[in-house]
């Protein structure tokens, strides 16, 4: 049996150590992905343009906040979940257990909702964090490459 393949993206942003694949159609974003460092690929659509050009702004400034029109994903726990995490401001940081305790809910589960988001950056997961301090898991990794980028994202808000 061959390994799934590549999502096809309608645009890649090189960022320092790793890129952001879009997928999209012509009206909204279906999923945002952290990808090993590799060239940047022109936009295919025009939402591709813009999402592209508004994921560049953020990545050279933590402070530009993008807004893209989103496809609806998720179960409706995983969405609430996006939505706290949507609202935690820029240059600060939640842990798991906060957001589990607005939600009423346990942690471990926030954290699978966390590694399920389809919109990293816009609905930035990397912003929650482990209670004792640690970087906790990030895009349903808990090692690797992954951990690097949430590192980098971090840094890059000052958190």
């Amino acid at each position: 049996m061959s390994p799934p393949a590549e999502p096809q993206y309608q645009a890649v942003i090189s960022a320092a150590g790793f890129s952001l694949g879009v997928c999209c159609d012509e009206e909204q974003i279906h999923r945002i992905a952290f990808l090993p460092p590799r060239p940047a690929v022109a936009a295919r659509n025009a939402l591709a343009a813009e999402a592209a050009g508004q994921l560049a702004a953020y990545l050279a400034d933590a402070d530009f906040v993008p807004a893209l029109p989103l496809h609806p994903a998720g179960t409706p726990f995983q969405r609430r979940v996006w939505q706290q995490i949507a609202a935690i401001p820029t240059h600060q940081t939640r842990t798991y257990g906060e957001i589990a305790k607005a939600l009423h809910n346990a942690p471990r589960a926030v954290g699978q909702a966390c590694g399920a988001n389809p919109f990293p950056v816009i609905v930035p997961c990397h912003r929650v964090v482990a209670t004792a301090g640690g970087l906790g898991g990030f895009a349903g990794q808990r090692a690797g490459f992954l951990l690097d980028v949430k590192r980098w994202l971090l840094a890059h808000e000052g958190c």
